[in-house]
């Protein structure tokens, strides 16, 4: 039996292959669980590895965890392990923050094109064998505005000024002069008017959750649309759906929803306007190795005491730019 440390490894019911996680298994006890089993894998593990980063099994199983010191999530947002008895305890939370950056700003300069150009109408008319010459938009010069300023949302101002957007962030600190964004300004409503897409990449903490109601719909422009790849519990999903019928708002692209997966019966599957995807924006071909390589490497500065990457400040609920 390996004489270091136990390392438990939460999956969804298909475990990680066990070729990349060798680093660790050479140097560490490790132990698999599904949600349903974690409770019984946490005794005497002092790392826990959460590769399933949607699942909601660790506040249950908390009382477990005797000898936990760290816990590494396999994804940027951190919200689904941020409950109480973790925030205040010692143990320390890092998250996967920076791979999926890219992948998800070419999700939301795709999203934008497909808006502009009216990409959903040119399939539909192709379905129909109709020929019907239409007037496009322009993206170059388009207003948007990015709401959340760290990595996620670096990576998409970034994106979209190389395609001409004349790009604005949301964030917790107000300043100018900033790189990616230009002006970072603090006051949502104030901004919203001046936007013609209007992204959110926020991590949902106390202060963005319900972040988008309706009187943030009310605040844009009429020909505005929404994006969302940050967490669908930002938005009050009632007062999205009125603003989407009711013209206040031109479209939207929700990668997250609230509720998540979206029912089958729920109205925004049949608006026009809308684009939904399962939460995947950032799921390109080889992720899921990808999260447990940055595991491992990781762990490896963890076994022989070098500070981690991507620390989380648990306060907080994200790892601070």
């Amino acid at each position: 039996m390996n004489a270091g440390p136990v390392v438990t490894v939460l999956h969804d019911g298909v475990e990680p292959d066990a070729a990349y996680l060798r680093p660790v298994s050479q140097q560490a006890s490790v132990r698999f669980a599904d949600g349903a089993e974690l409770a019984d894998a946490l005794p005497g593990a002092e790392a826990l590895f959460v590769y399933d980063f949607q699942s909601t099994a660790l506040p249950g199983a908390w009382h477990r965890a005797d000898r936990l010191r760290w816990v590494h999530v396999g994804a940027t947002g951190v919200d689904a392990v941020m409950f109480d008895e973790l925030i205040d305890s010692d143990v320390l939370v890092t998250n996967t923050r920076g791979l999926f950056d890219q992948p998800i700003a070419e999700y939301v300069l795709a999203q934008i094109l497909a808006f502009a150009k009216d990409l959903p109408e040119s399939l539909r008319l192709q379905r129909r064998h109709q020929w019907h010459h239409r007037e496009s938009e322009r993206v170059a010069g388009a207003a948007a505005l990015v709401v959340g300023t760290g990595s996620i949302g670096r990576a998409i101002a970034r994106l979209l000024r190389a395609a001409g957007m004349r790009v604005r962030g949301l964030g917790r600190t107000a300043r100018t002069g900033d790189p990616d964004f230009g002006t970072v300004a603090t006051d949502l409503h104030a901004e919203l008017p001046g936007a013609d897409y209007v992204i959110c990449v926020a991590p949902l903490t106390p202060q963005t959750r319900h972040l988008f109601d309706a009187n943030a719909f009310a605040a844009m422009k009429p020909h505005a649309r929404f994006i969302n790849v940050g967490r669908g519990e930002s938005v009050v999903t009632d007062d999205l759906v009125a603003a989407l019928r009711g013209g206040a708002l031109a479209g939207a692209a929700l990668d997250v929803v609230d509720p998540e997966p979206l029912p089958a019966g729920h109205p925004l599957w049949d608006l026009p306007n809308v684009v939904v995807t399962p939460h995947n924006s950032g799921d390109f071909i080889g992720w899921r190795s990808e999260i447990v390589a940055a595991f491992t490497d990781n762990f490896q500065r963890w076994i022989t005491g070098q500070p981690l990457q991507n620390v989380v400040d648990k306060k907080l609920g994200y790892v601070p730019s």
